[in-house]
């Protein structure tokens, strides 16, 4: 049900961004698997341009959105019950890393958005890069050209020789990405090392878990 409830909401965002991006000014691939170091990432939408390249990461859900920047986890709560789900924040730190590396392009250049495309309400303040409406719009924001036409032709080749050759399936990033989240030495968040640290305040204080050694730049944790 959830893998159906995604694939429609994925759906449902490709046919806005086709409404609302001209292909003339936008070159759209949609759900692209990269490889990298530290296996693999799933972009739902990829958006090149001479405006920049964007990532679109969409999560379809209803009721009331709870969460932070900050927090691993956010909260959907619909007809009295709350279920937690990943930060997707913390997806598009990731997917824009190995983008970066995959088309030698400096991360500055690539911005992240995730899009609700079901009906639900935001019930915390939110980044603007996370909305549940306008997406066009926001993309449309950045007008200021960061790529040469030539330089635009360049990244979209690659992107298609990329999904022309490659062999990666979902299941293939499925299988990594559990082989990613079982490691104790590789941070799953960003494929930096994990350290072994102790917690110093909260209610974790005095428990031993391993971190990322990027911290503070990624807060990923976990149980040592």
């Amino acid at each position: 049900m959830n893998f159906l409830r995604g694939w429609i909401g994925e759906k449902k965002t490709s046919f806005y961004l086709w409404l609302f991006l001209r292909k003339k000014s936008y070159y759209k691939v949609h759900n692209i698997i990269l490889p990298s170091e530290n296996g693999t990432t799933q972009i739902d939408h990829l958006i090149i341009s001479i405006y920049g390249i964007f990532i679109v990461e969409t999560k379809n859900k209803r009721g009331w959105i709870f969460g932070s920047k900050e927090q691993s986890s956010w909260t959907q709560s619909i007809y009295g019950r709350n279920y937690s789900f990943q930060n997707p924040l913390r997806q598009t730190f990731r997917q824009k890393k190995i983008l970066s590396a995959f088309l030698s392009v400096p991360e500055s250049k690539i911005h992240t958005v995730v899009n609700f495309s079901g009906n639900c309400s935001f019930k915390t303040p939110m980044p603007d890069n996370v909305m549940n409406s306008g997406l066009g719009r926001y993309i449309k924001r950045f007008r200021n050209q960061i790529f040469p036409l030539d330089e635009v032709n360049q990244i979209i080749s690659a992107v298609r020789k990329h999904l022309q050759e490659s062999s990666l399936s979902s299941k293939d990033h499925l299988r990594s990405l559990r082989k990613r989240h079982s490691s104790n030495t590789i941070c799953p968040k960003c494929g930096s090392n994990l350290l072994e640290r102790t917690a110093k305040q909260g209610p974790y204080a005095g428990r031993k878990l391993l971190g990322c050694e990027k911290f503070p730049k990624c807060r990923f944790t976990k149980n040592g």
